[in-house]
């Protein structure tokens, strides 16, 4: 028996991660940020600047959920981080500015072969998110990229942000399976990571052509796009 066969007689769902494995992040948060940051007279490079955001707000979720205190919701994280990265740059803000960048998370459209994948994924498995957004603008996306899940579960519940253990084994919990019933899967090393930790199966989204480090947590399966995955599992 092979890998891939052993994962479909052995995985019922397909859990996902969502921004920047379901809805493209930096190319959505990009084109917005371009005509913003230009109004502004900011002359530095907008995809720069949303890389900076991203990785500012992704330290700063990693703070939280080690400090083990009350779980801060992720549009305040995002606050917080916007809001510094266009502080050390000397660009001008308002606070109404930095909630409106925040708040255009929620408006992210899916990468192009998503909803043909995970419709494809969903005639053998069920197809949950699990992700770090908070539940209520994981409601409104559901608006904006249209892809129809089983269940999407915030990491809130869990109080902690991933890779915390806790996220993807209370997730499993609120399912009903057992922590190898589920195949995680993401564009984000660190999430396969810790899920794989965990106790999952994880399936790598390589969309950037990157090589998955040394960790003795490894995915299950490494593909290059959702059509692959649904491909190989579906």
């Amino acid at each position: 028996m092979t890998a891939a066969e052993e994962l479909r007689q052995s995985v019922k769902v397909c859990m996902f991660d969502q921004y920047g494995t379901v809805v493209d992040m930096q190319t959505g948060l990009w084109e917005v940020a371009v005509d913003f940051l230009k109004a502004k007279g900011w002359k530095g490079n907008a995809y720069e600047f949303v890389t900076w955001w991203r990785r500012t707000h992704f330290e700063n979720s990693m703070i939280d959920a080690l400090l083990h205190r009350q779980h801060t919701p992720y549009r305040e994280i995002g606050h917080l981080s916007v809001r510094h990265v266009m502080t050390r740059a000397g660009i001008p803000h308002t606070e109404e500015e930095v909630r409106w960048l925040v708040a255009r998370i929620e408006r992210l459209k899916p990468f192009p072969e998503v909803p043909e994948a995970i419709a494809r994924l969903r005639t053998r498995y069920q197809a949950v998110v699990l992700s770090n957004g908070d539940p209520d603008m994981l409601e409104e996306a559901k608006k904006h990229h249209g892809v129809p899940f089983d269940a999407v579960i915030s990491v809130a519940t869990a109080n902690a942000f991933k890779p915390h253990v806790v996220t993807y084994t209370k997730a499993a919990e609120m399912l009903g399976v057992r922590m190898e019933e589920v195949l995680f899967v993401a564009n984000h090393e660190f999430d396969c990571v810790g899920a794989k930790a965990a106790g999952m199966r994880t399936a790598f989204i390589d969309r950037r052509r990157r090589p998955f480090a040394k960790w003795p947590h490894q995915p299950d399966l490494i593909v290059k796009s959702m059509t692959e995955l649904a491909d190989v599992m579906a």
